[in-house]
């Protein structure tokens, strides 16, 4: 047996980050598809006749379904039927959810019989924007439900090695996708004479491939598990990720450190992601620039991000300091903001808005390259899938919401300033929280200061 054990397919570094490569690809396209009409907003207003408010309910539709229970059922899926059912499944909910979004934003589908339906009720939202926001919707189930479970993948076959470095380079890979559609999406649009659908068509296409991807990452988990199974570390019958029971939630509810977790996840992220959805025109009417040299000065958001999270990663496996890493990267957040809120407006210069966005990108690489992992070492491994998508689905109600505040913000208010404050409120709010995780760590001893890599 011992003979076995050395030879599991993740004791092979090329095995194991091959995996890590095929499922990176899928949360790469995944990111380029979620923000390919971030840099078209003023185009898309434009074209399809959105305003800030319209535009803030579609950013926001991608996480409605989530919120009604959606993620709960994709944890106990996910933790029931395996991470290659639940990660098939989710890629082809993306692509099923980015052609009706195609469908809805291309010219041809404003003339048909269904899209004068869908604008005779709710005449504000425009038949366009319903239709993208279903297919959103679907996507949103889709991404989030394959966010958790590339989690657990990872956490399956990086368990006892470089966890916290693959996890990163996870992160820094798909916010490599941030950083190609800001550049990407203007440019495939002016190329079509101004579309909307071209560069959605482009982005849909790469989840094309995404799935494929997935599918390889399926023949090879299913070889694992078999040695897994012929090493006695799992049966036919009852794999370690079968070893689940919808009752075993309750431990994850009575954890004091999943809510502590969870409401840090969702009070940072409800400060970035939305963010991300509004960037490219708040600088373009903050220094007054055209929507596609706004795009591209936004597009240095990820890149301080995609280079130091590996090596956060790295330093997390063999020194620690989790929890101090979370608290850093919250203060750092909360500058951020407060320097768009107050400091850009008057002194409207690219070198200042590049500094803040690049510096806002490092609090971006400090915080998640220190969460996931932390996930693992408070919550039992046969129901670390719910517990991500647990935390993914409290995450979700502040994505839901927060998009559609500050579209409605920005509209009655005529610009960004509130709505600045209230990310930077986030700011303060996940502070508190990463102290109460730094105070509450020292008392229970999960070990988040301590390193991944098991000597």
């Amino acid at each position: 047996m011992t003979e076995k054990i050395r030879k599991m397919m993740n004791d092979n570094p090329v095995a194991r980050f091959t995996v890590l490569i095929l499922v990176a690809s899928m949360m790469f396209f995944a990111y380029m598809f979620v923000d390919v009409m971030s840099p078209l907003k003023s185009m898309v207003e434009t074209s399809l006749g959105w305003n800030s408010s319209v535009f803030g309910t579609y950013a926001a539709s991608e996480y409605i379904v989530n919120v009604c229970g959606f993620l709960i059922l994709a944890g106990i899926i996910l933790d029931k039927l395996g991470v290659r059912f639940s990660g098939i499944l989710s890629a082809g909910m993306m692509v099923a959810g980015a052609a009706i979004k195609y469908v809805g934003v291309s010219d041809w589908f404003q003339t048909t019989s269904l899209a004068q339906w869908l604008g005779s009720w709710w005449v504000e939202m425009p038949a366009s924007a319903k239709m993208a926001s279903l297919g959103f919707m679907l996507f949103g189930c889709g991404c989030e439900m394959e966010g958790t479970n590339v989690s657990k993948i990872l956490a399956k076959w990086f368990k006892g090695k470089e966890m916290a470095l693959a996890m990163g380079l996870e992160m820094a890979i798909a916010r490599l996708g941030v950083f190609g559609v800001m550049w990407i999406a203007p440019i495939i649009s002016s190329r079509f004479g101004g579309s909307i659908q071209a560069p959605v068509g482009f982005c849909g296409a790469l989840l094309c491939i995404g799935l494929v991807n997935f599918i390889i990452f399926a023949v090879m988990d299913r070889k694992f598990d078999s040695q897994l199974t012929e090493a006695g570390l799992a049966t036919e019958e009852k794999s370690p990720e079968d070893e689940f029971h919808i009752s075993d939630l309750g431990q994850i509810f009575k954890s004091k450190m999943f809510w502590i977790v969870a409401l840090l996840c969702v009070l940072y992220y409800s400060a970035i992601f939305p963010f991300q959805r509004y960037a490219t025109n708040i600088l373009e009417e903050t220094l007054r620039m055209p929507a596609e040299d706004a795009a591209k000065l936004f597009s240095c958001f990820p890149i301080l991000a995609m280079v130091l999270t590996p090596f956060l990663g790295f330093f997390l496996d063999r020194i620690g300091k989790g929890a101090s890493m979370l608290m850093f990267g919250s203060v750092i957040m909360l500058a951020c903001h407060l320097g768009f809120a107050f400091l850009l407006p008057a002194v409207p210069q690219k070198w200042l808005a590049l500094t803040l966005i690049v510096v806002l990108g490092f609090s971006f690489s400090l915080v998640p390259a220190s969460l996931w992992p932390s996930v693992p070492k408070i919550i039992d491994e046969k129901v670390l899938g719910s517990a991500y998508c647990l935390i993914f689905w409290i995450q979700n109600i502040g994505l839901c919401f927060v998009p559609k505040i500050i579209g409605n913000l920005r509209e009655t208010t005529g610009g960004y300033f509130v709505p600045e404050l209230v990310f930077a409120f986030f700011g303060v709010l996940a502070i508190f929280f990463s102290i109460l995780l730094k105070v509450e760590d020292r008392k229970t001893k999960y070990g988040l200061e301590l390193p991944n890599i098991k000597k």
